[in-house]
């Protein structure tokens, strides 16, 4: 009786999630060419990376669906075709952050926070696959769900520049948006990593 409880509860959160991440990724994705209402910081990056923009749209779209789909599918004969999909996007969307991030910034901060992000992207990668073929699985594991909380900030960027005009509206909204740029991938990076040290100390003392 317990376990079906805790199941439906499970379910119950991870729907609405679900369908908030499709969402967003769709609408990230759908954006690289119905782009008419992108905001004139947005339309000149376009205009200027008429390729490399859209290519990173898609991509950064793609991986907030393949991430999870890569997790959805571990222990079955399925995870490894996803994840070498999911890391082929992940490469292609990490790449094309750098420019879109550096040309024609809406500040210099968070022309920083997306390039960093981009790079993190990258380098957990690198790690998590340098891991895998070495047979570290547990290393594996620690690197893909810090790599999938950095590819959260592409949510939690759209929540919290959400929040702010809701309460704030656009007063100080540069200075937000580019604090955003970095507390959206980075605090969930900063949760998850605490969360895996806290799950290492719970093993030791077993």
């Amino acid at each position: 009786m317990l376990p079906a409880i805790v199941a439906n509860w499970r379910w119950a959160m991870l729907t609405p999630i679900g369908i908030f991440v499709t969402y967003v990724a769709l609408r990230g994705i759908s954006e690289s060419w119905d782009n008419d209402g992108f905001p004139e910081s947005l339309a000149i990056k376009l205009e200027l990376m008429p390729i490399v923009f859209p290519v990173h749209m898609v991509a950064g779209g793609l991986a907030l669906l393949l991430v999870p789909l890569a997790f959805w599918f571990r222990g079955t004969r399925w995870h490894k075709w996803a994840g070498r999909v999911a890391a082929a996007d992940i490469l292609v969307a990490g790449v094309t952050a750098l420019p879109v991030a550096l040309l024609y910034p809406v500040t210099k901060i968070s022309a920083a926070g997306f390039a960093t992000q981009g790079i993190a992207w990258m380098v957990l990668l690198g790690f998590g696959l340098w891991h895998i073929r070495a047979g570290r699985m547990a290393q594996h594991r620690a690197c893909m769900l810090m790599l999938a909380a950095v590819t959260s900030g592409a949510l939690f960027f759209r929540i919290y520049l959400g929040l702010w005009k809701a309460i704030i509206g656009f007063k100080y909204f540069y200075y937000f948006y580019a604090l955003d740029a970095w507390i959206a991938w980075g605090l969930p990076l900063l949760a998850m990593s605490f969360w895996l040290r806290t799950e290492k100390w719970k093993l030791r003392q077993h």
